[in-house]
């Protein structure tokens, strides 16, 4: 018997305390859920969640953040009453018995209303609270300051009031009543993002399940990653719960993050699982499962993990340094996805090495009824596959890499976005209240551009006169100043196709170009996107290179290949080059629509490029690792390369196809999903998967094999003494010392 490795001991450890794993796991995973759900009455994760523009250095932030050292006026929340005669006297009489109760919340600041105006109804500046100032029109607004906070009490009593009596006294009057404000737009976005949370779980687990059932033919088998993904959804909310108390956590990371653990987390316990089972069978080989000895279970789970658990932690580790290459750039909102990223990914990585093979142990009886189903047969679907790429290999490669390179070729034409309330479903109560908002009522419409001038108010006046001669403006906003004796003065601008329209992007980069003689930061959506995409490009360099090298390094430990890396990073790179292009041919595009339940903004949210970049290319060198090692475990046993590779993909397919297709199912329930930010997320790794354990790993990788042969496994004589003293394998089973034909 061989030196146990640190693996193996901890499989060991977990099987002979299987009990004490598993309620000290129960524990932590309530423990989870009760505080970041806040079901002991504290402040929950969803209550800490933010939401706005993406963040990046630069004008935008700056201009963003002189308005909030000097801007001290309230945030409105309004009542929008449509389909009323503004001739009814008793509407007045209503509107006028409204609003003082609204004038006596304290902290209330003016309440504004066309019927309260002096000079109602004569006076025409009575008129501006009504839509387009038209009494045709039949809507008004009700508006209320009420404080500059979005959570403070003063704003949640004014909701409750406009909700309750206000629209009680008025209702009467009016065919609908709205209440809208920016503090409920956030929570909007905040309950969408449950709701969608909640759906995606709903699809992603029973469905995951069922195939489980079919890859393991039995329940217990398939619940043990179920187990262990419902704890990686727990430790994933608890963690972010805490990185929420030390950074800004935008609403959109919980859903993002999560359905990450959710998917690695299955994805580890199948393969966890299944060499377990096979491990069964190679120690206690024709024993009935009912005497299966506590030994037995220890070896086979002491193995399973060192094999399996080994290629998990490989496999780990690639993703942590893919997601960590997302805290190199400057935006909050991608260190933030990339700090907890990596955290999510360690609380998966430990429920697969400690609470799955808990579990095994404890159900090892029932799992060892089919052990003999985990070895795959010499002879199957995918040999034939292999053999079938092997024959005309140059042939294969070249039309495989044709349709990715076609399938990528709408990533050229990609255009991003910083949707505001379009990320909402189109029904959503405060997008239809906001759009209503800018169409109906104009003045109140926020701006497309915002300035912030060091100026006098009569300098930024003059210039602002020279602005509205621009074609690309439609109309300036009188300027005002910022605050008392700040000598800053803000111009608000308006253009054609809203903050996001080319119009927009234009001006922006105009007015940041332009030189009126004093200085000026120049903000907006349009402003704010230009910054996230100047940030991006100035730190992309760094993050791929970090990822890349990484990558090549923990490679070329595990092959002792420079050829195999490198490989490996250029199908990355265009496999996920074909990804993007499906995202831009469906959401940019407006491509199945109908099907997804979405509309097109144009564009691409700003941050889903990068994250499906990472995201994917950690998932991608998930399948490269798991069929690797089973190819140079085969190599290394003395088979031809030809033979290495068909053997190879023949015991390593059924897992990766198996694993990859619960990671689509997973991606596909998020896509499911409201919100337009997680469904192209959902979609677009959905996509990437599909693509890299089907054309990338099933085809291109075994024709690419097989064309360069012998020179897959070349590397420099230098190299070659390294890897000899620092690499890594797995081949050899670490109970017996005996190589383990597994399905890994």
């Amino acid at each position: 018997m061989s030196k146990q490795t640190l693996l193996e001991r901890l499989g060991r450890h977990s099987a002979r305390h299987a009990v004490a794993y598993v309620l000290t796991w129960l524990v932590l995973v309530v423990a989870g859920f009760v505080t970041s759900l806040g079901l002991l009455g504290g402040e929950s994760l969803f209550d800490r969640l933010e939401t706005g523009d993406i963040v990046a250095p630069g004008q935008a932030t700056q201009a963003r953040d002189l308005v909030a050292a000097h801007d001290d006026s309230a945030l409105p929340v309004m009542l929008r009453v449509d389909g009323v005669d503004f001739t009814d006297p008793e509407l007045t009489l209503a509107v006028r018995h409204a609003v003082p109760r609204l004038e006596k919340i304290e902290g209330v600041g003016e309440v504004s209303s066309p019927m309260t105006h002096p000079g109602w109804p004569k006076d025409p500046e009575a008129w501006a609270l009504v839509a387009d100032n038209d009494p045709a029109s039949g809507s008004f607004l009700i508006v209320v300051d009420a404080g500059s906070q979005l959570d403070s009490a003063v704003q949640k009593a004014v909701v409750r009031e406009l909700r309750g009596s206000s629209s009680y006294f008025i209702a009467p009057y009016a065919e609908d009543l709205q209440v809208g404000g920016t503090g409920l737009l956030v929570d909007d976005i905040v309950q969408q993002i449950k709701d969608d949370l909640a759906v995606g779980e709903g699809i992603a687990i029973p469905l995951s399940l069922l195939l489980m059932v079919v890859v393991f033919g039995g329940f217990v088998a398939a619940g043990m990653p179920i187990v262990g993904a419902i704890a990686s959804i727990s430790g994933a909310l608890a963690m972010l719960l805490g990185f929420s108390h030390v950074m800004d956590l935008d609403a959109t990371v919980v859903n993002i993050v999560t359905v990450m653990g959710l998917a690695l987390c299955i994805d580890y316990g199948l393969l966890l699982v299944s060499r377990f089972r096979e491990e069964l069978a190679r120690v206690a080989p024709g024993v009935p499962s009912a005497d299966l000895t506590r030994t037995q279970v220890e070896a086979a789970v002491g193995g399973a993990v060192a094999t399996a658990g080994r290629t998990v932690l490989f496999s780990a580790v690639i993703v942590g340094i893919a997601l960590s290459g997302l805290m190199l750039f400057e935006a909050p909102v991608m260190r933030a996805i990339g700090a907890a990223g990596v955290s999510v990914v360690a609380v998966a990585l430990l429920v697969a090495l400690t609470l799955v093979p808990a579990l095994c142990a404890l159900g090892a009886r029932r799992l060892g009824e089919r052990r003999g189903a985990e070895a795959a047969p010499d002879e199957g679907v995918f040999s034939r596959l292999a053999a079938a790429t092997q024959r005309r290999p140059a042939l294969v490669t070249a039309v495989s890499v044709a349709v990715l390179l076609v399938l990528a070729m709408p990533a050229l034409d990609l255009r991003l976005n910083a949707s505001g309330v379009e990320m909402l479903p189109a029904k959503a109560e405060q997008r239809t209240f906001f759009e209503g908002l800018e169409r109906d009522f104009p003045l109140l419409a926020a701006p497309s551009v915002t300035v912030v001038a060091e100026a006098s108010l009569r300098e930024a006046e003059e210039w602002a006169d020279e602005l509205s001669a621009d074609p690309l403006v439609t109309r300036v906003n009188p300027p005002h100043e910022l605050g008392k004796d700040s000598g800053l003065v803000v111009v608000d601008l308006f253009t054609d196709g809203g903050a996001m329209g080319d119009d927009a992007r234009a001006l922006a980069a105009q007015l940041r170009s332009a030189d009126p003689g004093f200085q000026t930061w120049t903000g907006g959506q349009a402003a704010s996107l230009a910054d996230f995409t100047d940030s991006v490009k100035e730190r992309a360099p760094w993050a791929a290179g970090w990822i890349a090298g990484a990558t090549f390094l923990l490679l070329f430990l595990l092959t002792g290949s420079v050829v195999i890396p490198v490989k490996a990073l250029l199908l990355n790179v265009v496999s996920l080059g074909a990804s993007i292009g499906v995202l831009v041919w469906v959401f940019q595009y407006g491509n199945l629509e109908g099907l997804l339940h979405f509309d097109s903004t144009g564009g691409i949210e700003s941050v889903i490029p990068l994250l499906v970049l990472a995201f994917g290319f950690g998932l991608s060198m998930d399948y490269e690792v798991f069929l690797l090692a089973r190819i140079i475990e085969l190599h290394e046993q003395g088979h031809d390369d030809d033979t290495a590779v068909r053997l190879g993909l023949q015991r390593s397919g059924r897992i990766i196809t198996s694993a990859a297709l619960i990671m689509v199912i997973v991606f596909a329930g998020f896509a499911v999903g409201q919100m337009l930010v997680i469904k192209q997320t959902g979609v677009a790794l959905a996509v990437a998967v599909f693509i890299d354990a089907t054309l990338v790993r099933m085809v291109i990788v075994p024709a690419t094999m097989t064309m360069l042969g012998r020179w897959n496994w070349w590397a420099p004589r230098w190299m070659k003494r390294v890897h000899a003293r620092f690499g890594v394998s797995e081949h050899t089973s670490p109970v017996s010392g005996e190589p383990a034909s597994a399905t890994v």
